[in-house]
């Protein structure tokens, strides 16, 4: 049962985008809507694939819900492994139109705001423990330039003011079903997303500290 004085758990998935569907990331989730942790309650909340409103919608779920941990969760379709994303940076260059339609070019997220912010989670404790369990995961240096990155980067803004909460990003591959309609594509299913999801969870709960190891990239 979850506590009432206890701030929530805040979780966050995307439309489908780009031709596709579903989206899996809604779809995993989703599946952890009103599941307890440690006493806290996870909502769960879908997000638009939309530069500008994404961010909008983001902000008033913060205000909302006033979270202790902000999880958000976009899907990187070719990656094969769970990707936990380091740092969120200020610029928006879109490849292909968002779901509004709009295709920003070397813009800000935030105008005026820091060049990058750090996740705020313990990334590598989350990383030992998804490995532990058998989950393909990686620490990732870039969550790219598109809807993903800006909604990191937003929200990481939007904490900075809030320093008892803390948040970050974890990109996933396609589900099967999409992976089929792109060959040789990796994959992997929504369940096992979302039980990682709820073990990412559980260790940034319990995590204050994060581990000290190497898990950086050479290129």
């Amino acid at each position: 049962m979850s506590d009432p004085s206890l701030a929530p758990i805040l979780l966050t998935g995307f439309a489908p985008f780009g031709g596709e569907t579903i989206n899996p990331s809604w779809e995993a989730v989703q599946a952890l809507d009103g599941e307890v942790l440690r006493g806290r309650r996870i909502v769960s909340r879908r997000l638009p694939v939309e530069f500008d409103n994404s961010l909008d919608v983001l902000r008033d779920l913060i205000d909302t819900f006033d979270p202790v941990l902000v999880l958000c969760v976009g899907q990187a379709g070719g990656r094969a492994q769970l990707s936990i994303e380091r740092v969120a940076i200020n610029i928006a260059d879109a490849r292909i139109p968002d779901n509004a339609g709009a295709s920003p070019i070397d813009a800000p997220v935030v105008p005026g705001g820091p060049a990058g912010y750090f996740a705020t989670l313990p990334i590598k404790a989350m990383l030992v423990e998804l490995r532990a369990a058998g989950m393909p995961a990686e620490i990732s240096q870039t969550a790219g330039t598109y809807v993903c990155n800006a909604v990191f980067y937003g929200l990481m803004h939007a904490l900075r003011d809030r320093p008892r909460a803390r948040g970050g990003f974890i990109h996933i591959p396609y589900s099967p079903e999409q992976a089929a309609r792109h060959p040789g594509a990796p994959s992997l299913s929504v369940g096992a997303v979302a039980k990682s999801l709820q073990i990412a969870l559980e260790v940034a709960l319990a995590t204050d500290a994060d581990l000290r190891m190497a898990a950086g990239a050479e290129n």
